[in-house]
C-alpha cells in the first residue's frame, strides 16, 4: 500500500481524501445525479465502491430496505471475486473471517447396504491449484459491508440511500439528465412522499424482479426446472464424520449439498425436495422446515443431524433465464444505453454452482470503470455498448454450466453408473466456477488476438494473472497483478527485453515514445493530472534485482507523483531469482525474451498484447478507446 505521497498520513491510510461529491456530500437524495443505482446487493455496492473512486460523478444507490443487509442468500466466494477484493484493498480481512474450502468430499450409497451412504471420494478444491486465492465462505451481508466501507473511504464518501424505492422509469430522447425515475421513500421523515429525479444512467441491481428490467420493457427468457431445494443455515449436533467438509451427497432418498459457513460452527445444505408436479403452481415454497430437516436426516442415514438453531432458510426451484439484453437499447436505434441491468435482474440459475454473488460482481466492475470513463471525459460514449456485449455470453455460459452441475446433482443413485464422475467433473471444470473461464471477444476495449505470441501467459481477452516478482528498490517479492487497485486506471506493464538499464535496449526507446508529447499515454492524459492518473505503467526488468541499477531506469517508470512531486519507486520490478523467489514470470508466463507490452483494463482483463517496437499498434487501439485530453475533443469526430 502507498501513502503519505500527498504529506503526512497519521491515520487509517485506508481512508482516502474525500474530494468532488465526497466534500459535504448531500445527505438527502438530490433530483439530479450523473448515475442512479437501484438495489445495494453485490453488484451494487461494487459499483458503489467503483464510482465513490470517480469522486467528480455523481452517484447514488437507492435501496428499499431501511438499512444494511442483515442475512444475506449468497455464501459462495469464487477466486475470482477473491482477486477482486485485492483490488477494493479488503481481500486479506475477508479471507481471515470466512471459511476455506479446502476439499470436497463426495457420498454414495453403499454397495453393501444402499439404504445408508458412505464417502466414495475425497478431493482437493480446485482454488489454490489455479490461483493464488482461495475459495471461501462467508456470508453475503459481510461482502455488502466491505464494500461499503470501501465506498465510504473512497474520496467520493458515497453511502447509499436506504429506505427509498424504485417506482419506474422513462427514458427521454434528450436532455442533460434523460431518465426520468419515479421513487417512493418508504422510511424516515418523508416516509410516503414520492418524487421524480433525474440522471444521466441508471443501472438495475434490484434482483431477479428487477423493476428496472419490467420499466425498460426487457425479457427474462427461460424456464424453471421441474425441480425443488430446501436450503437451511444451521447450526447443528451430529455424528457426520465430514461436517467441516464441503459435500455432495447422493442417497436413495435424494440429494444433499452441504457447505460449512465461516465461524466454525455454521453449515448450509442444499436438500433434494424432489420433482416438482405439474400444475403445483410453486406450491413446493411453502413445505415446513420440519419436512426439509426431516428429508436431510433421511438423505443422511445412518448419519443424522439435530437442528439446534436455523439462521435462515429457503424454498426455491431451479430456474435458469437469461434477459434478451442487459440495456435499454432497442434494435435499429443508434443512440448509446442509458439503463443498464445487472446479477439477477439479468440472469438467474441455481445456489448450487456458487456463481450468482460472483458472476454478478463482475457484472459492475464490468461496468462501473466505464461509466466512470464516459463521464470523466476519458472516452466516448459508444464504450457503454460494450456492457451488453461482454456481459450477455458470460451469463449465457453460466446458464449453461449450471444447467449441467445441477443436473449431476439431482440424479437418483440408479442414474449413476460411476461413482466418480461428479468428482471428476467438479474437478475437470474448475476453471469455470472459480471465475477465470471468461474471455471477452474482439471488441473496440479487446484486441484481435490472432497472431498474438508475446505473451502466451497472458491470454487477450481474459483476466491478468499475476506473478510473483521482486520489487527493485527494495527486494521484497510481491505479486505484480495485486499492487493494481480498482481506481478507474489501466495498467501498462512493459516486459522489458534482456539489456539490463542504462545499456541501449528496447525497453528504453519504448520508454522514451510513451514519455513523448505525441504518444497516447501523453495525449490521453489530462494535462493537469498525475502522469500516471489513467496509465500506470510499471517495467519487468528479466535481470535479477541486484543487478538492476534504479537510477539507470527511464524516468517514466520512476514518476514523480502527487502535488508534493515524490518519486514513485514502486514500479520497477525483476524477474531473475533471488532469495525470497524462484518463479521467473517471463518463464511462468511465456514472455518473449525480446520484451512485450501487456495492456490490461481497470477492470483486470487483457487488452493487448503486442510486442516493444508495435507502437503504431498500441496507438492505433488506444485511439479507439480514448478521448485526446490534449485537446480535448474526440480524434474521430473531427
Amino acid at each position: 500500500m502507498q501513502f503519505h505521497h500527498h504529506g503526512y498520513v497519521s491515520g487509517d491510510p485506508r481512508v482516502q481524501e474525500a474530494a468532488g461529491t465526497g466534500v459535504d456530500r448531500p445527505h438527502e437524495l438530490p433530483e439530479a445525479m450523473d448515475v442512479l443505482v437501484v438495489g445495494s446487493g453485490p453488484a451494487g455496492m461494487l459499483l458503489a465502491a467503483q464510482m465513490s473512486q470517480f469522486p467528480q460523478i455523481s452517484t447514488r444507490v437507492i435501496e428499499r430496505r431501511e438499512g444494511r443487509l442483515e442475512r444475506g442468500q449468497a455464501d459462495g466466494i469464487q477466486p475470482r471475486s477473491v482477486e477482486t477484493f485485492q483490488a477494493f484493498g479488503f481481500a486479506e480481512q475477508i479471507v481471515a473471517e470466512a471459511f476455506n474450502i479446502a476439499y470436497m468430499n463426495f457420498w454414495g450409497p453403499d454397495p453393501a447396504d444402499p439404504a445408508k451412504i458412505v464417502r466414495t471420494a475425497r478431493t482437493q478444491d480446485y482454488a489454490l491449484q489455479i490461483s493464488e486465492f482461495p475459495h471461501l465462505i462467508v456470508n453475503q451481508a459481510r461482502v455488502l459491508d466491505y464494500f461499503a466501507d470501501a465506498a465510504v473511504r473512497a474520496p467520493g464518501r458515497l453511502v447509499p440511500d436506504y429506505g427509498v424505492e424504485f417506482l419506474g422509469l422513462t427514458v427521454h430522447e434528450s436532455g442533460e439528465h434523460p431518465v426520468e425515475v419515479r421513487v417512493r421513500h418508504v422510511a424516515g421523515a418523508r416516509s410516503g412522499q414520492e418524487r421524480t429525479v433525474r440522471a444521466k444512467y441508471v443501472v438495475g441491481c434490484d434482483g431477479a424482479r428487477s423493476g428496472v428490467r419490467e420499466a425498460i420493457g426487457r425479457r427474462h427468457v427461460g424456464r424453471f426446472a421441474a425441480h425443488a431445494w430446501g436450503v437451511m443455515d444451521v447450526l447443528v449436533d451430529t455424528d457426520f464424520p465430514d461436517w467441516r467438509v464441503k459435500c455432495a451427497i447422493n442417497s436413495a432418498a435424494g440429494n444433499i449439498l452441504h457447505i460449512p459457513r465461516e465461524g466454525g460452527y455454521l453449515s448450509r445444505m442444499y436438500i433434494d425436495l424432489g420433482e416438482v408436479p405439474e400444475g403445483d403452481n410453486h406450491e413446493v415454497r411453502h413445505t415446513p422446515l420440519d419436512e426439509v430437516i426431516r428429508r436431510a436426516n433421511q438423505i443422511m442415514h445412518p448419519y443424522s443431524i439435530d437442528v439446534r438453531d436455523v439462521a435462515w432458510h429457503s424454498i426455491y426451484e431451479v430456474g435458469h433465464r437469461v434477459t434478451d439484453k442487459f440495456d435499454d437499447v432497442l434494435p435499429g436505434s443508434d443512440r448509446p444505453p442509458r439503463v443498464f441491468l445487472t446479477g439477477d435482474a439479468c440472469h438467474t440459475h441455481s445456489a448450487k454452482a456458487g456463481q450468482g454473488m460472483n458472476v454478478s460482481m463482475q457484472d459492475g466492475f464490468n461496468l462501473g470503470w466505464k461509466l466512470g470513463h464516459v463521464l470523466s471525459g476519458l472516452s466516448p460514449a459508444s464504450l457503454l455498448e460494450t456492457y451488453s456485449a461482454e456481459r450477455m455470453p458470460v451469463a449465457q455460459q453460466l446458464i449453461d454450466f449450471d444447467r449441467e452441475w445441477s443436473a449431476l446433482m439431482a440424479r437418483k443413485p440408479e442414474e449413476i453408473s460411476d461413482p466418480q464422475e461428479l468428482a471428476r467433473y467438479y474437478l475437470g471444470t474448475a476453471e469455470f466456477p472459480s471465475g477465470f473461464m471468461t474471455r471477452y471477444g474482439a471488441s473496440m476495449i479487446v484486441a484481435d488476438r490472432s497472431g498474438t505470441t508475446v505473451c502466451e501467459g497472458f491470454p487477450v481477452g481474459k483476466r491478468f494473472r499475476s506473478a510473483p516478482v521482486s520489487r527493485v528498490c527494495d527486494g521484497n517479492v510481491v505479486h505484480l497483478g495485486h499492487h493494481a487497485r480498482a481506481d478507474g486506471r489501466w495498467r501498462v506493464y512493459v516486459f522489458a527485453d534482456a539489456q539490463p538499464p542504462g545499456a541501449g535496449s528496447a525497453v528504453a526507446d519504448w520508454a522514451a515514445w510513451a514519455a513523448s508529447p505525441g504518444s497516447p499515454l501523453s495525449r490521453f492524459t489530462p494535462p493537469d493530472a498525475d502522469v500516471d492518473a489513467v496509465f500506470d505503467v510499471k517495467v519487468i526488468y528479466q535481470q535479477r534485482h541486484e543487478d538492476v541499477d534504479v537510477a539507470l531506469v527511464p524516468d517514466l517508470f520512476r514518476p514523480a507523483t502527487g502535488p508534493l512531486g515524490l518519486t514513485d519507486w514502486e514500479k520497477v520490478y525483476a524477474a531473475g531469482p533471488s532469495a525470497w523467489n524462484d518463479v521467473d514470470v517471463f518463464a511462468e508466463r511465456g514472455v518473449d525474451r525480446d520484451g512485450a507490452v501487456v495492456l490490461v483494463r481497470p477492470d483486470q482483463y487483457v487488452a493487448a498484447v503486442l510486442p516493444l517496437p508495435a507502437t503504431d499498434e498500441l496507438t492505433r487501439f488506444l485511439d479507439g478507446v480514448m478521448i485526446d485530453r490534449s485537446t480535448g475533443h474526440d480524434p474521430r469526430t473531427a
